[in-house]
């Protein structure tokens, strides 16, 4: 393979890199160039300072696209490190991009290439890996290969519900006291006295308002605002735009009387739907909007061809009364020079679920 540095993101393999992420060790939409071009516009919502340089490595091989590894170089953890775009609080799912069958290639000639083209770096500091990524093997392989130092820490769990495309034999599937809880407050809803209904935003001139209408319902919750600083409400902005233009934006709003008591912001994306973010009007409790609108959502998953519902990085206890299994994300290093055990595997403020705005 030969291997190429970009310090800039290189536009001209948009398609290309979009074309081999379909067919990556990891599919999912934070990998997609838009998004993490996006990204890198706020640095994720300021949690990376803006002097931060981009290490974005391609590799090719018989005249096409085999890899790429989209890097960029920051201090964390005490050391010079070259982490995963998109690192590390809000975007759930990272990886390299590369076909399995080049994984351990691309991997081999990738080390030695950053240590003799990259300067000024100590570890590889890759966060948010699913514990299923056929690279967290590989990127042992690989660090044996060149005499590195690996380590692997499970960082969060990230639960999902594997669906059957059916409504009732979802609800069949689940715990019976949860069921009758879904149906009941499914039903209270559609008895109410005023207009219950849910949408999703379809309508480009109607965007921008409910992007600001969905900031302000995530506001509510004194966590979720004290995470939307300014930097971050624009990279939230960002990435929904991104993710519309894309065609893979759900903004879906529980209505109530005429006025958006919850919202969750989603990715349809493939055969699945990430659920990324939400926000709910506490003054509407008393119809359980929050639990209506997923209902509603479940409900419509099944009966759309959506395989997978997945809640993504946190373990909130309504994810597992939905019928959540269990999977987590990882945090992989790779050490060049001798660094105390503690310090490799040390964890870190930022892998804190608490302070991501997220559930």
């Amino acid at each position: 393979m030969q291997f190429t540095l970009h310090t800039i993101f290189p536009e001209m393999l948009r398609s290309d890199w979009n074309a081999l992420l379909e067919e990556s060790v990891s599919h999912v939409p934070f990998l997609r160039y838009e998004y993490l071009y996006s990204w890198w516009q706020t640095r994720g919502g300021g949690e990376w300072p803006v002097d931060s340089d981009l290490v974005i490595v391609t590799a090719t091989q018989d005249g096409r696209l085999a890899g790429i590894a989209p890097l960029f170089r920051a201090n964390h953890a005490g050391r010079k490190a070259l982490m995963l775009i998109g690192s590390i609080e809000v975007s759930d799912y990272l990886d390299f991009i590369v076909r399995p069958v080049d994984l351990d290639d691309f991997l081999a000639g990738l080390l030695p290439f950053l240590a003799q083209e990259v300067p000024d770096w100590q570890a590889l500091d890759l966060y948010n890996l699913l514990d299923s990524s056929p690279s967290l093997t590989a990127l042992q392989r690989a660090a044996a290969g060149q005499g590195w130092r690996f380590a692997a820490q499970q960082l969060e769990h990230s639960p999902y519900i594997p669906l059957p495309g059916d409504w009732e034999t979802y609800l069949a599937s689940i715990d019976k006291k949860q069921r009758h809880e879904i149906r009941r407050k499914m039903r209270r809803a559609e008895e109410a006295a005023v207009p219950i209904d849910w949408s999703i935003t379809t309508d480009p001139a109607a965007l921008e308002t409910d992007m600001e209408t969905f900031l302000a319902l995530m506001s509510q919750d004194p966590e979720k605002e004290t995470f939307l600083t300014p930097a971050m409400r624009q990279h939230m902005r960002n990435t929904m735009c991104c993710a519309f233009e894309e065609g893979c934006l759900q903004l879906a709003f529980l209505n109530i009387d005429g006025k958006r008591a919850a919202g969750y912001l989603n990715f349809h994306y493939i055969d699945r739907l990430w659920i990324y973010n939400s926000g709910l009007d506490r003054s509407f409790s008393e119809y359980s909007p929050g639990w209506v609108l997923l209902g509603d959502l479940l409900k419509w998953a099944n009966e759309n061809g959506i395989r997978e519902f997945d809640f993504m990085r946190g373990d909130e206890e309504y994810k597992y009364r939905f019928g959540s299994v269990d999977r987590f994300v990882m945090r992989a290093t790779l050490v060049r020079e001798e660094i105390a055990n503690e310090a490799v595997l040390k964890p870190d403020a930022l892998c804190k679920a608490a302070g991501s705005g997220r559930g």
